[in-house]
């Protein structure tokens, strides 16, 4: 099975913008096993701004571009270097993909990124991407890593994409403002009903919210690739999903 793993900022770090260790090591332990029991893993990981942020020791997230940027130029190295050291402890080697907006839309450029991908995963290597927020202002604007897992996962012909989050899933009203919201296990129709349930506020770390996670199914499921978007506070919970369980909200591509 070839995996499409994506961990936002509010399930990588603490409210200071510092890695949460106990969370990240959980994460590439897992991922480490995964990958060994057969399976290609691609990892998809947000962070770098507010990583950056935690090491300059600002007291909250840059708003203007030029801070954005250097808060994910410093957050960049953070990122890798945990990334890299963790996984180095079992016996995984890492290769480090920044993208921009341009480079999924040129053509030319797509395929080069397809090519190397599929290299890097017959290498055996575990390709960790993230937007190049140092250089893109109109990926800094949007902000939006789970539309660009959804493609990758689009381009890459991966059989599942699972966005960790810090929601559990697509509940029928917003959980944070109705106690008696319900989680919805199962989507086989992104029709304008679910699509109507996302929202558009992410936490003060990130800035994606459920309705670019739902844009993102939309991508995935039209390539063919199911979707779930699960609670990214226990990694251990992809062990579940790999065997077929429920876990937060699945979105069902339609086969032929």
């Amino acid at each position: 099975m070839k995996i499409v793993v994506k961990v936002g900022t509010s399930t990588l770090t603490h409210v200071t913008g510092c890695v949460n260790i106990r969370r990240i090591e959980k994460l590439v332990k897992v991922l480490s096993d995964i990958k060994n029991a057969g399976n290609q893993v691609i990892l998809v990981s947000s962070g770098a701004i507010a990583m950056g942020v935690g090491k300059l020791n600002l007291e909250k997230r840059p708003v203007d571009i030029a801070g954005k940027q250097a808060a994910a130029a410093v957050g960049q190295c953070e990122l890798m270097y945990t990334y890299d050291k963790l996984f180095l402890q079992y016996n995984q080697t890492v290769a480090q993909i920044l993208l921009t907006a341009e480079d999924l839309r040129t053509p030319d450029r797509h395929m080069k990124f397809e090519n190397t991908m599929q290299k890097l995963l017959e290498l055996r290597a575990l390709p960790i991407i993230n937007e190049n927020d140092t250089v893109s202002t109109d990926e800094i604007k949007i902000g939006d890593n789970d539309t660009l897992a959804a493609i990758v996962a689009e381009s890459t012909g991966a059989d599942l994409l699972v966005l960790m989050s810090d929601i559990d899933g697509l509940y029928d009203k917003d959980p944070h403002k109705f106690d008696n919201a319900i989680l919805i296990r199962d989507v086989f129709d992104l029709n304008d009903d679910i699509m109507a349930l996302g929202g558009d506020a992410g936490t003060a770390r990130g800035t994606g919210g459920m309705a670019t996670k739902l844009q993102a199914a939309k991508i995935a499921n039209s390539a063919g690739c199911d979707m779930i978007i699960m609670q990214g506070d226990n990694p251990e919970s992809l062990y579940s999903i790999i065997d077929g369980n429920s876990i937060g909200t699945k979105f069902h591509a339609k086969r032929v």
